[in-house]
């Protein structure tokens, strides 16, 4: 496991974290998002399709781990994306994906 976003699972605990297709694009398009997760082995349409999304709300979006390693730290079967909403534990969680 990739011990940088191994801090999901602490957003996840806090109730910071939206996940599934349409309930991450409802959050970015409110506004909410603070950082959205796509799987690196997400097919290419969903990367672009939020990549596509996030550049024209203006939130961050990084690409990270397996959708396997982002379900088992949000407690769920595979996940694909997910968007966190809280602005510090998504600024933190930014800073230990770019030390990388």
């Amino acid at each position: 496991m990739n011990s940088n976003i191994s801090f999901l699972g602490i957003i996840t605990k806090a109730g910071k974290v939206v996940s599934g297709d349409e309930s991450v694009l409802d959050t970015i398009r409110s506004g909410k998002a603070k950082l959205v997760l796509v799987a690196s082995d997400a097919s290419d349409n969903t990367i672009k399709k939020y990549t596509d999304k996030c550049s024209y709300y203006k939130v961050d979006i990084k690409v990270v781990s397996t959708k396997e390693e982002l379900g088992m730290l949000t407690g769920t079967s595979i996940r694909a994306v997910v968007a966190i909403v809280d602005e510090n534990m998504a600024n933190t969680l930014k800073s230990k994906i770019e030390k990388v």
